[in-house]
């Protein structure tokens, strides 16, 4: 069985939960991890029309038999992973979670400097979840680590035992990754970045496992990028132009308005280069084109949008293989089989 890789490909917020979600539900993977920062990350998912905003476990955690992890690369706030145990418990989450004995952990102190500090909140727009703090008092060793967190200790796990033992047994893998590539710490619009790497190579080390073993890597871009807090956004449009096509957002964590803009071909191709894209997921197609609201079948959507469609695999150069077409799991085109 292969393993995948998600990622986004723009500024975050690209819908990747949505996509995470279709392939937990129909690919039905037996292990599904988390890699990605921490808890500045929001990934929303509708389920039978209810919304659900998960920050710290995986997004694929409605597949009631997969073992869902959280890999040693992330940061875990105790508060918030066990709100998600709660929030989450009719799919029986509490019995199928591990999180790596090594992860970092946010304190109090973490999440106070970040929303203090003038430079990381003021100036950059983070989230104020504490990651960066954190992130660099792990870079400093002197961060508290999960196996230190006593109330943690019934969930803790070496997720890369776990993931490659998995792979050895011919389980099917599910990595996911969180952030969007643009705001990675090394290829993103730094300083406007986030406080490490969020490329899929990232996101594979993140949980353990050598680029050996990565079968496919999905990227998602939306069909209007967005982005929240500062930084270059060389497609952008303004506010006004926003309201009247009615794409009008706010994130998940911060509550904050994002920004838009209108697709940035020239970056998609970067993004899929650097992050080795052997294909996409194009999210919020209904958005570019109304009429494509719901469409389950390729041949059906409406002409435009089919152009649409095409025009970004010519210019990215990888094939799209996932199509979202409304909020819903089931708003979607699954076009892998001809890949």
């Amino acid at each position: 069985m292969p393993s995948y890789i998600v990622v986004g490909g723009q500024w975050g917020d690209e819908g990747k939960g949505s996509i995470i979600a279709y392939l937990a539900q129909k690919d039905e993977p037996d292990v599904i991890a988390r890699g990605g920062v921490g808890t500045n990350a929001g990934h929303s998912v509708y389920i039978n029309g209810i919304k659900y905003a998960v920050r710290q476990l995986p997004t694929g955690f409605m597949q009631t038999k997969a073992r869902l992890l959280v890999g040693a690369g992330v940061l875990v706030d105790p508060d918030v992973f066990f709100h998600e145990l709660e929030h989450l418990k009719d799919f029986n989450v509490k019995e199928r979670v591990g999180i790596d004995y090594r992860c970092t952990i946010i304190e109090p102190q973490h999440k106070e400097l970040d929303r203090s500090n003038a430079h990381l909140h003021g100036k950059i727009g983070t989230t104020g979840s504490g990651c960066g703090p954190a992130n660099a008092d792990r870079i400093m060793r002197i961060a508290k680590q999960a196996k230190d967190i006593k109330e943690l200790e019934p969930y803790l796990t070496d997720v890369a035992q776990e993931v490659n033992d998995a792979l050895d047994e011919g389980a099917l893998v599910l990595i996911e990754g969180t952030q969007g590539f643009g705001l990675s710490l090394y290829y993103g619009s730094y300083p406007y970045v986030t406080s490490k790497d969020t490329s899929a190579s990232a996101i594979a080390s993140d949980v353990g496992v050598g680029p050996t073993r990565i079968d496919d890597v999905i990227v998602v871009f939306k069909s209007f990028p967005t982005r929240v807090g500062a930084g270059p956004f060389p497609t952008e449009m303004s506010e006004e132009e926003a309201d009247k096509m009615g794409l009008v957002e706010y994130g998940t964590v911060t509550g904050r308005r994002r920004r838009v803009g209108w697709f940035d071909y020239e970056f998609a191709r970067y993004s899929a280069r650097v992050n080795g894209a052997t294909m996409l997921a194009i999210t919020m197609l209904d958005k570019y084109d109304s009429e494509a609201f719901g469409v389950t079948d390729y041949d059906k959507l409406p002409q435009r949008a089919k152009e649409f469609i095409e025009g970004i695999e010519e210019r990215v150069g990888v094939p799209v293989g996932l199509i979202k077409t409304g909020p819903e799991m089931e708003h979607i085109i699954d076009l892998r089989e001809n890949i």
